[in-house]
């Protein structure tokens, strides 16, 4: 293997921005973390109230004061910054639900706006990604289908795009689209089939379009255990014979497989990144609660197997956090084509290891875990459902294990 990727360390220019980026979490969205959740919009819960609106943009303005924005992208501050060190800036973003938002590196606008950097037309460009890039709107990615399975892209065909002369007419179904709800959601991301008979990875085109085109119904939120997600939502959406024109294509008839597949890469690992926060976050208030609190005459964490759930909780978190970062280096050295099988293995690992840790904490503080005096409910459904997001954990270790049997493939038994 090349030497190249073994070297997993935060480069030296970059350490003091990471360090920045944490102390800011620390200093100014914490603290009001929980005043910007528990003032929504009474009157329109797809909406934020004037109070978070408040809270939120003044966190922005002093995050783009600072430099602390649009991390992701390649031209971050003249060179931009590797998958590696994004890695760790990441981490401290996960451990805080507001700050990839702050400094508008949220899922899906990222995805998002690395495809309209990539393969965007100016006129797209000018249109959906200067606003986005300055965080005055918000965009969904719609793909996933109700009635196909939609863990092989290929099935996507429900959602059929005809050409009419110029234009496309498009009609089908959206499930579990991210972010449709927010009122701030103005553009999407739409995968359609336009060629159900051609070749596997040229039946699909990306098209860049407006919610509020004619044709395009927001039927309602997907409750994802039992809540809609409000304000950001996971929708249902109906296309009744929506007429898109043939400048909202991107990058080219049946090239949609294409852009997806260069849009998922950097957002699974990004998912990763952050959710090694996440795990971090729950062991720190899975051992601080056990501390807090006595029975049988000792703190509970250091009664019968807890000691072992906060050992095998830091082991795992490591393990973990190592995979993470050799995957980002690889995706820095070999590209993310090549680096696919790694972002497989993190996708299928993480989410997985962070719903044990936080589950772990739950069962430490008893009954107030999954109650409202703690984050950890939402933490953990959000990782669970986080193992269905950008494919499903099958999906990944059958990439994983097809790489496996191809090094032996051939081989004499």
């Amino acid at each position: 293997m090349d030497d190249s990727l073994h070297d997993l360390r935060c480069s030296e220019d970059f350490k003091p921005t990471v360090a920045a980026v944490g102390d800011f979490i620390t200093k100014h969205i914490a603290p009001v973390s929980d005043e910007f959740f528990a003032t929504p919009n009474e009157e329109n819960r797809w909406a934020l109230s004037d109070r978070q609106t408040e809270i939120l943009e003044g966190l922005k303005a002093k995050a783009k004061d600072a430099g602390f924005w649009n991390f992701f992208l390649p031209t971050w501050n003249g060179d931009g910054i590797s998958n590696l060190d994004y890695a760790y800036l990441a981490e401290q973003m996960g451990r805080n639900p507001m700050s990839s938002e702050v400094f508008n590196c949220a899922a899906p606008d990222t995805g998002n706006m690395e495809v309209l950097e990539r393969y965007g037309s100016d006129a797209h460009k000018q249109e959906w990604l200067e606003p986005l890039l300055d965080g005055k709107i918000r965009s969904c990615y719609s793909m996933t289908e109700p009635h196909r399975a939609s863990s092989d892209a290929a099935n996507i065909t429900h959602t059929v795009a005809v050409k009419d002369g110029d234009d496309y007419v498009v009609s089908g179904e959206k499930f579990y689209i991210s972010g449709a709800g927010d009122t701030r959601c103005k553009v999407q991301i739409l995968m359609a089939c336009t060629d159900p008979e051609g070749p596997k990875h040229k039946r699909h085109t990306m098209f860049c379009v407006p919610m509020d085109t004619p044709g395009i119904e927001v039927l309602g939120p997907m409750h994802v255990f039992g809540h809609d997600g409000a304000p950001h939502g996971h929708m249902h959406i109906k296309y009744d014979k929506a007429r898109l024109s043939s400048d909202m294509v991107i990058l080219g008839e049946g090239r949609g497989f294409e852009v997806a597949q260069g849009r998922l890469g950097p957002g699974r690992i990004h998912h990763c990144m952050r959710s090694i926060g996440q795990a971090e976050k729950a062991l720190e208030l899975m051992i601080t609660r056990g501390l807090s609190r006595k029975a049988f005459g000792k703190e509970i964490i250091k009664l019968g197997g807890n000691f072992d759930v906060g050992a095998r909780s830091r082991n795992e978190i490591d393990m973990a956090r190592m995979l993470v970062l050799k995957t980002a280096k690889a995706m820095d050295v070999l590209g993310n084509q090549e680096a696919r099988t790694h972002i497989s293995q993190i996708k299928a690992i993480i989410p997985e290891m962070v719903c044990t840790i936080i589950d772990r904490a739950i069962q430490l503080h008893g009954a107030t875990g999954i109650s409202q005096w703690t984050p950890l409910a939402s933490m953990y459904t959000g990782a669970r459902t986080l193992r269905f997001a950008d494919g499903p954990d099958e999906v990944h270790r059958m990439v994983v294990a097809r790489n496996e049997i191809r090094k032996y493939e051939g081989l004499d038994a």
